[in-house]
């Protein structure tokens, strides 16, 4: 839609009433929003549908590939707009909730960019989404800072640069009515951020910056091009202000990144390894297929399989278009507790991030304060400069069958276990309003659930062979996924006790987790099912 015609005019209703609201949902940026919303919620419903159409097609066989129609835009010779100067040097950034103590604690962690994260770390109850956009407002600002037993912590004089996250376009806010219809989701997030913090920002020379989740295709990155621009022209920022790096986390994104960087040229900075969510999507895109069945989530390593080709390919075509490579989240906790935990959790963090720097990427996340330093250093010894964009490196073809390929390995009644154990432990966590949770030392989020629940549907809906304890084997069915699913149940309650058990929400964890890996067909998103029961416990 041109920008000069008119968004239909529609009322728009909040329908919850939280702390902060009538400072974020000013009449102004309501108003804004509403435009927005007027002008692209047509457009992002038509893309929804075209996912639907496009998953069928996959699930009656059609295996995904590169587009050949857009031929020209993968073998062209052509470069993304100019990357800022507050974004050159990105070798460690950390990602994490948008509550007042974990943003003070990130922007001081030392890493050079904070990734505000409004979608996979944080529940959206309206209260935490209202607050996180209250406290991008302090920041603005300079009135962040939080009390605590150790005395009032405020964001440092050299704090990293800010990147803002907002929801997928999947999502919706079901607490602001635009036209009697919930308001998109990201539109929301990333509205309501760039009307209050946007001129602030660009005035600086540092943003707005933003973090693209999930897209899968070249039509949803031409969708938040159009946004851009829109929002640009509104606010009255020069043109390609804006900067925004893409998270290639579905498998059709692997094969339109040349596409997806072209529709945002002038708007792109960086392309990112979102790979546990990758992971999910590879396993829903090929759902009906029983030869792409992965084995243990730990064997899912970045050096094996498809992750490989998909990592190299996201260095590939980030650095042959001029823009960052960023590798995946090091979720590894350390223990204050525990010497020996601590040792191997930094030891792994510092493997992954070691193979990240030799494969071309420019920078890597971190899930806590704590890994920064450890980062910063494998970066700072195996990279000279503030990225290797313009490095000489010698890339390889990746055919289609290469982002196909399957992992090796075992399914072990341990991983199964494991899955079951973590997808319910994490649902309680976020039904209860928290959306990063510490689990078996490692910082886990909204794509460990959604993996989770993925691989034991892929695996009890393909019948897979289960290697027992013992080392039998034995086929997943029905009646022992359940008897499983009972097991776990029983065990977190004998660990709580019946009032924490209940407190927390487990039972309700219990029972979307159940549903969502018994379904005949594979849920798109577990936490789609579980917003309606998020926003009602609020």
């Amino acid at each position: 839609m041109p920008l000069d015609r008119p968004a239909p005019i529609l009322p728009a209703t909040v329908l919850r009433a939280v702390p902060g609201v009538a400072q974020v949902l000013t009449p102004e940026a309501l108003a804004f929003l509403v435009e927005m919303q007027g002008r692209f919620g047509l457009r992002l419903h038509a893309l929804m549908v075209a996912r639907g159409r496009r998953q069928s097609q996959y699930d009656a066989g059609r295996m995904p590939d590169y587009r050949a129609e857009t031929i020209d835009i993968r073998r062209g010779i052509w470069q993304a707009g100019e990357i800022p100067a507050a974004l050159m040097d990105r070798r460690v950034e950390i990602s994490g909730p948008v509550d007042r103590k974990g943003m003070i604690a990130s922007f001081n962690s030392g890493a050079n960019v904070y990734v505000a994260d409004f979608e996979d770390s944080t529940a959206p109850s309206f209260g935490n989404i209202v607050a996180g956009l209250n406290n991008l407002i302090d920041h603005r600002d300079g009135v962040l800072e939080v009390e605590t037993p150790d005395g009032m912590q405020r964001v440092g004089p050299d704090s990293a640069i800010l990147m803002v996250r907002p929801r997928g376009l999947h999502l919706q806010e079901a607490n602001v009515l635009i036209g009697g219809q919930p308001v998109s989701a990201a539109l929301f997030d990333f509205g309501i951020n760039i009307f209050h913090c946007g001129r602030a920002l660009a005035a600086m020379g540092q943003g707005p910056f933003y973090y693209l989740p999930k897209p899968e295709s070249l039509e949803e990155a031409r969708f938040w091009n159009e946004v851009f621009l829109f929002a640009q022209d509104r606010m009255g920022l020069a043109p390609g202000t804006i900067k925004a790096t893409v998270l290639i986390e579905t498998l059709t994104a692997a094969f339109e990144m040349d596409e997806i960087v072209w529709e945002l040229r002038d708007h792109i900075c960086g392309l990112n390894c979102g790979r546990w969510d990758y992971v999910f999507s590879y396993i829903k895109t090929l759902r009906n297929h029983s030869g792409f069945v992965l084995p243990d989530r730990a064997a899912l390593t970045m050096d094996g399989g498809f992750l490989a080709a998909y990592g190299a390919r996201v260095v590939k075509v980030g650095h042959r278009r001029g823009i960052h490579a960023i590798g995946g989240m090091a979720a590894h906790v350390p223990s204050s507790d525990d010497a020996a935990a601590n040792a191997a959790a930094l030891s792994l963090a510092e493997a992954e991030q070691r193979h990240e720097v030799r494969m071309g990427n420019d920078g890597t996340w971190v899930a806590t304060p704590d890994l920064v330093a450890a980062a910063r250093a494998v970066f700072d010894d195996e990279m000279a400069g503030p990225n290797q964009i313009r490095l000489p490196r010698q890339y390889y073809r990746i055919d289609p069958e290469m982002l196909l390929r399957p992992h090796k390995g075992q399914i072990t009644e341990a991983g199964l276990k494991d899955n079951i154990a973590v997808a319910i432990t994490y649902l309680a966590h976020w039904l209860s309003g928290r959306g990063a949770v510490p689990i078996n030392n490692l910082m886990e989020d909204a794509s460990t659930v959604e993996i989770c629940r993925a691989q034991v549907w892929q695996w009890l809906h393909h019948r897979a062979e289960v290697t027992l304890d013992n080392g039998e084997k034995r086929v997943l069915d029905a009646d022992w996924m359940g008897t499983l699913l009972q097991a776990e149940i029983v065990r977190i309650l004998d660990q709580l006790g019946p009032n924490a058990f209940h407190r927390g929400h487990y039972a309700s964890a219990g029972r979307i987790f159940s549903e969502a890996v018994t379904a005949p067909q594979l849920p798109d998103f577990i936490t789609v099912q579980a917003y309606p029961l998020l926003n009602a416990l609020e």
